[in-house]
């Protein structure tokens, strides 16, 4: 073997054993010529945690990220050539190899990454720090946080002191004072939230029940409106049964851990939510990624797995959070039935808001006996806490007693059982509420289209505006927070990094004048920083 031989394959053992130790995966999992979120399941946040790890390893002339490499092969190219720094001599000593590879004698790793310039941190920099000290990074993130809140960017968590409606007053931290602002930036899309029939519901039930079950559903925690609830659920949805879940996230995480395990595979979406993610990872079975939407993607990777052990779960969003697009369920159906896999939907968008009577993504589609599961949550539309999985009954039993999340947890109060069966009855009843929705939707989305504004592919409540840097959104975000109007800056993990927004929710309450308030609003932010190919 040549030299350059040599100093090739030290360089790919260091950078294998990083990735092995990052993603869990043994070797022969690491194809390198796969895609690896597509193709190999390693997902944005694991991603940054091998980032971070091989600039602690190498000192690289410019900073690493993760949009410079697709695959293993291309990442083995980076790196080589790439001097080390006294962590990577170590690092390979211990994997007993000796090597030529270049040593950094001044080991200038860190200051070669401040010279990238604050002004290109984002979130993804402190997933992971690789220092021996856990809180090393929290501290890092907090000089970033303290400097992002002082200049007004951040805006998390700000409390609310009103009902929270087509307005609503909130504390504004940067003016040290309450502020009333047009509120986009609520998941309340029907206005159930404030319904008095609603809150009287809630208020009757805790009065006869009391404030909670304090118990599991299978140990002293189900009340009779659970099972009036689940009853109702799964009548709404047009399936056999329902089981209802402390919330969305462990609804996701009890049904894909229950059904599915280290022989299995899951087929998730790359933007799917992230307890779809964590889901995944907890289960322990073999997770692929699918590019976004794309059903092209989705056959390859069955293809991929087609001859694995196992069963195959597809899992996906109906309407992607941050994206607003609603999956293109027809095509994915079509591929399940080929390749003998099972489809998992997340309505957590889509119930109240997708379909005829607003049921979902099946119902949209026409497909509502088609999908094995559907699942949600309750603290959208329905106005109250939980999620919930509807699907066939003998799923839905083994669910109750498989799934951790549920067996091992407390359930929803009785008084928000009450008021979710209310919230039923109201969008059964009062199908004007959904109808008013999608004319507000309708109404600002052509509007923001035509000046100019990037919506990405909405198609529901939710509307993006794509921008894409990260300090930029933050600079609009907070433009548009100073004239008056609440909505939300997404920035990593919530979405890549580069592809950051505000992102945009619509309420059946918002009238005409709100909704060109904030038409104003946005064309004076996108003006006041400049935004890019904006046309008003």
């Amino acid at each position: 073997m040549t030299k350059n031989n040599d100093l090739a394959a030290a360089v790919q053992s260091l950078v294998l054993d990083i990735v092995k130790e990052q993603t869990c995966y043994s070797e022969s999992d690491l194809l390198p010529d796969v895609p690896m979120e597509e193709g190999l399941g390693i997902d944005s946040i694991i991603l940054a945690s091998i980032v971070d790890e091989l600039q602690q390893v190498f000192v690289f002339e410019h900073k690493l990220n993760s949009a410079s490499f697709n695959t293993i092969s291309e990442l083995f190219a980076r790196c080589e050539g790439a001097p080390l720094s006294e962590k990577g001599q170590a690092k390979l000593a211990t994997l007993g190899i000796s090597h030529d590879v270049p040593v950094n004698e001044a080991n200038i790793n860190e200051d070669l990454l401040a010279q990238e310039g604050s002004s290109n941190t984002t979130m993804r920099d402190f997933v992971s720090d690789g220092n021996p000290d856990l809180f090393s990074k929290v501290r890092k993130f907090n000089d970033f946080y303290e400097t992002q809140a002082q200049s007004g960017n951040f805006w998390y968590g700000m409390p609310l002191s009103s009902r929270c409606e087509n307005r609503a007053t909130i504390f504004d931290a940067y003016q040290n004072k309450e502020r009333e602002f047009l509120m986009f930036a609520s998941n309340n899309y029907l206005g159930l939230a404030n319904e008095p029939r609603v809150i009287d519901a809630i208020c009757k039930a805790a009065k006869e029940y009391g404030a909670t079950n304090t118990g599991c559903r299978l140990i002293g925690g189900t009340n009779r409106l659970h099972l009036e609830l689940e009853e109702r659920l799964a009548r709404f949805k047009g399936r056999e049964a329902c089981i209802v879940f402390p919330s969305g996230y462990s609804a996701n995480l009890g049904t894909i851990s229950a059904l599915t395990g280290p022989k299995d595979t899951v087929i998730t979406d790359v933007y799917n939510h992230m307890s779809i993610q964590d889901g995944c990872k907890l289960s322990g079975a073999k997770k692929r990624i699918y590019k976004h939407n794309d059903m092209a993607s989705l056959e390859e990777v069955l293809k991929g797995c087609a001859d694995s052990e196992g069963g195959k779960l597809i899992v996906a969003d109906g309407v992607f959070s941050m994206h607003g697009n609603i999956v293109k369920l027809p095509e994915m159906v079509r591929l399940a039935r080929k390749y003998q896999a099972r489809i998992l939907i997340d309505d957590a968008h889509s119930t109240g808001i997708l379909g005829a009577t607003g049921s979902g993504t099946a119902e949209h589609f026409n497909l509502k006996h088609e999908v094995d599961l559907e699942l949600g949550t309750m603290s959208k539309t329905l106005a109250g806490m939980g999620g919930f999985v509807c699907g066939d009954k003998d799923v839905i039993d083994y669910l109750r007693f498989y799934a951790n999340s549920y067996v091992f947890a407390a359930t929803i109060p009785a008084h928000i059982a009450a008021g979710l069966i209310q919230c039923i009855d109201i969008i059964e009843q009062e199908p004007e509420r959904l109808e008013r929705l999608w004319n507000n939707v309708n109404y600002l989305h052509g509007a923001l289209k035509e000046l100019g504004f990037d919506t990405g592919d909405s198609e529901s409540a939710i509307i993006p505006i794509v921008i894409g840097d990260e300090t930029l959104a933050m600079k609009m975000g907070h433009a548009v927070r100073q004239q008056g109007m609440f909505c939300q800056t997404v920035v990593f993990p919530g979405v890549a990094v580069g592809d950051a927004r505000l992102r945009i929710s619509v309420l059946s309450q918002h009238t005409k004048a709100d909704l060109d308030g904030a038409i104003e609003i946005l064309i004076n932010a996108a003006r006041d920083v400049n935004l890019p190919n904006f046309k008003g």
